[in-house]
């Protein structure tokens, strides 16, 4: 992987780093007008800044003392390495330390997947910002939140499948047709089913016959990694009669649905002291279930 680091830069000594990577993205490349891209809350603002192994920079982002993140820009050159979440990290983690209880940030569409896989979540309808569409979206920090609707049902899960590091748990009673075979859900399911490391995805459903007549999108991925995926069935009466459905990961992120057939839910991002209760049931659920391999088995 090729080196760079991530640091926190004083607006007063590295501006001219700092702008000339946005000149080059906002400017150059995007057509945003060079008024727009500076302004007077630079000088506030935490700022960080992503240098290759030379020292050269490559990207940057802005922290607002109010908690919106701005000025997410990284060269061409240097997207798709990891930059971009790595520098989303730094002004998350800058707001967590001066204790707010949330950050948003005004997301260009085709960024939009990218940001609901780091924990942020749509609101509100799309707009124009400095002539390009744009949507906000939010990220608690420290405290659950309320899920409404497929584009957060959506972005949470996204989210909780990318942030995931060995291990997954999905419970829902049929796989949540509109929700888990989603393209966005399925390339993240597929990115940590692939990864090197040792990994286990465990699915907990209430109707394998039904899971299987349908052939859900990931079932097909099981087939193809059957070492990653398990199957079982609820068989327990107290288990069938739950309606709730859950997916949580060893991150300590969740989502949770008391009805189970509808998408709206609590969801948490980077709350152990939350998300470990829901995992500890659904082991349990788990070790009372039946084992249902022909679900992983070719030919379904």
């Amino acid at each position: 992987m090729t080196a760079f680091h991530v640091e926190r830069a004083d607006y007063a000594l590295h501006h001219a780093d700092l702008h000339r990577v946005r000149q080059q993205v906002f400017v150059v490349e995007q057509g945003v007008p060079a008024d727009l891209e500076r302004d007077e809350l630079d000088a506030v603002c935490v700022q960080v800044l992503a240098r290759d192994a030379d020292g050269a920079p490559i990207g940057t982002g802005r922290l607002l003392p109010d908690g919106r993140i701005g000025r997410m820009a990284v060269l061409p050159g240097w997207r798709g390495r990891g930059v971009g979440e790595a520098l989303l990290q730094a002004l998350v983690q800058a707001a967590m330390d001066a204790g707010l209880p949330q950050v948003s940030l005004h997301a260009q569409l085709p960024a939009c997947d990218f940001y609901a896989r780091q924990g942020f979540v749509p609101e509100g309808g799309r707009f124009e910002e400095a002539g390009i569409t744009h949507l906000q979206m939010r990220r608690a920090l420290g405290a659950p939140i309320a899920v409404e609707g497929r584009e957060a049902a959506l972005a949470v899960t996204t989210a909780i499948l990318h942030r995931a590091r060995r291990r997954l748990w999905i419970h829902s009673r049929q796989l949540d047709p509109g929700l888990l075979d989603a393209p966005a859900v399925q390339q993240a399911l597929r990115r940590f089913a692939t990864r090197t490391h040792d990994k286990q995805v465990r699915v907990i459903v209430h109707d394998a016959a039904a899971v299987q007549a349908a052939g859900a999108p990931l079932l097909a991925l099981a087939q193809r990694l059957p070492s990653v995926f398990q199957f079982r069935e609820v068989s327990d009466p107290v288990d069938r009669a739950l309606a709730s459905a859950c997916a949580c990961n060893d991150s300590g992120d969740y989502y949770f649905r008391l009805m189970g057939h509808r998408l709206d839910g609590e969801a948490g991002i980077a709350l152990p002291s939350r998300s470990q209760p829901f995992e500890q049931q659904l082991q349990r659920v788990w070790d009372r279930s039946r084992e249902c391999n022909e679900l992983r088995a070719l030919g379904i």
